[in-house]
């Protein structure tokens, strides 16, 4: 039997931007998202912008009463900045009802609600200035956590500042897949930069404020990194990548600094960002009180051909490596690596100080998956079963061998609007029929999860 401890987190996750629709009523302004799918809706895919999404603003009643009767205890999911706060300063009154009454709902039917405030969807006006590129992002964001605090933490005692930070750094400053689409390293990192001073100081008002019985995190998504071979220059490649992709992230949020050998490996490339004296002392006094992991696929490197020097992009550091004995998810063409799960634990166990963490995302997209639908309309996603089975053995074996991991999360429980794969890739415990006016139904994967969850765990 594969069980769990008593009051584990079963739930899901998902994002304001990706479900609430409502995308400019009601006093929201526009994100990044809204306007650049005013600016560019061909890059959309189907030409599927935010507008809509999965409509939770209207319908999140229904979708709450599902979570209980799902058995979910929790569910993880963000509040829009450009709700909350159209303009940055003037607090909207109808997001603080439309919040309040939506974080009530699942608290009056037993789902903790665990809220997280950045994901993905900076405000146009701020982009405007810079984004997170110009220093005042920092001081900006703080402010709207303080308000976010301040309107909500009443009902919502589990906080996280940003949502896989790692994520609107790359795609956005090294790729095209978020705006503004530039690629440029020096730029990428002192975006990556303000993002985790805006961090520490959101935790600074959080903890300012003293809610003795809340706490506040961060989510990361974490990859362990393996190397191609075994010789110098590929664990050299392995050691910088994992220094770019995770400590950086980890090692500043949990221990209050950056690492060293991240500091070393910049400057060498004088790709160090603008700082300010004080800063280090902000990163210091505010770290952590849990991890949340979204864990996909591992990462494996191998060392670059002919790196550039200075470096111009991460892949002077490391390169990809494809490792021909992976398993695959066929529609979506991510590696399946279930160990990967144990792997993350016991570094968060052994280098970390065994911090509390919890799984906040793991799932499976697959692509047209009305193809694997019954004769009553339920998709029969046992790969998607599978693929949560195989996580939990191995969150399991963690757990016993002493990891402080206290919940899993799936990405996620209604499918869910995917930034410019719209909805090509579905991930959810329950479909969203966008040909019939959003209805929500149950997938196979759903039944068999309310199962895991009335158990606390399942027969391996």
């Amino acid at each position: 039997m594969i069980s769990f401890p008593e009051n584990f987190l079963w739930g899901a996750a998902a994002s304001a931007p990706q479900t609430e629709g409502a995308a400019l009523i009601d006093g929201k302004s526009p994100s990044t998202w809204d306007k650049w799918f005013e600016l560019e809706p061909e890059l959309f895919y189907d030409g599927v912008g935010p507008e809509h999404t999965s409509n939770t603003y209207f319908n999140y009643q229904e979708d709450v009463r599902l979570m209980k009767e799902m058995g979910l205890n929790s569910y993880r999911t963000s509040i829009s900045w450009t709700r909350l706060l159209p303009d940055g300063k003037t607090v909207n009154p109808q997001a603080v009802t439309f919040y309040r009454h939506y974080f009530s709902e699942m608290v009056a039917n037993g789902v903790e609600p665990i809220m997280n405030l950045f994901h993905f969807d900076m405000p146009w006006w701020l982009m405007e200035q810079g984004g997170w590129e110009n220093r005042a992002s920092v001081d900006h964001f703080a402010y709207y956590a303080k308000v976010a605090f301040e309107q909500f933490g009443d009902l919502v005692k589990q906080w996280s500042t940003f949502n896989e930070p790692l994520v609107h750094i790359e795609c956005g400053y090294l790729g095209d897949a978020h705006y503004p689409k530039v690629y440029d390293f020096k730029r990428a990192l002192q975006v990556g930069y303000h993002t985790l001073l805006a961090h520490a100081k959101a935790v600074a008002e959080y903890r300012k404020l003293n809610h003795q019985d809340g706490k506040i995190g961060i989510i990361l998504n974490l990859s362990p990194v393996y190397s191609k071979s075994q010789s110098e220059a590929d664990e050299k490649a392995r050691v910088s990548a994992d220094l770019i992709y995770c400590r950086s992230f980890l090692d500043t949020v949990v221990k209050g600094e950056f690492p060293q050998e991240l500091i070393g490996l910049l400057a060498e490339n004088h790709l160090l960002p603008v700082t300010e004296s004080d800063d280090k002392g902000i990163f210091t006094a505010n770290t952590v009180d849990f991890v949340g992991v979204n864990y996909y696929q591992p990462l494996r490197v191998q060392a670059p051909g002919n790196p550039r020097v200075p470096a111009q992009s991460p892949g002077d550091f490391a390169r990809y490596y494809d490792w021909p004995e992976k398993v695959i998810n066929p529609y979506r063409g991510w590696e399946i690596f279930p160990e990967g799960l144990y792997a993350i634990a016991m570094r968060l166990k052994n280098d970390y100080g065994n911090i509390p963490w919890y799984v906040s995302e793991n799932g499976m997209g697959v692509s047209q998956e009305e193809r694997f639908m019954n004769e009553e309309g339920v998709i029969q996603d046992e790969y998607r079963i599978d693929f949560v089975r195989n996580h939990l053995v191995e969150l399991e074996r963690a757990i016993a061998a002493g990891s402080s991991c206290y919940g899993y999360h799936m990405w996620t429980f209604l499918d869910c609007w995917s930034w410019l794969n719209a909805y090509k890739n579905r991930y959810g415990y329950y479909r969203v029929g966008l040909e019939k006016n959003y209805q929500r139904s149950p997938k196979l994967s759903s039944f068999w999860m309310a199962g895991v969850i009335q158990q606390n765990g399942f027969e391996n």
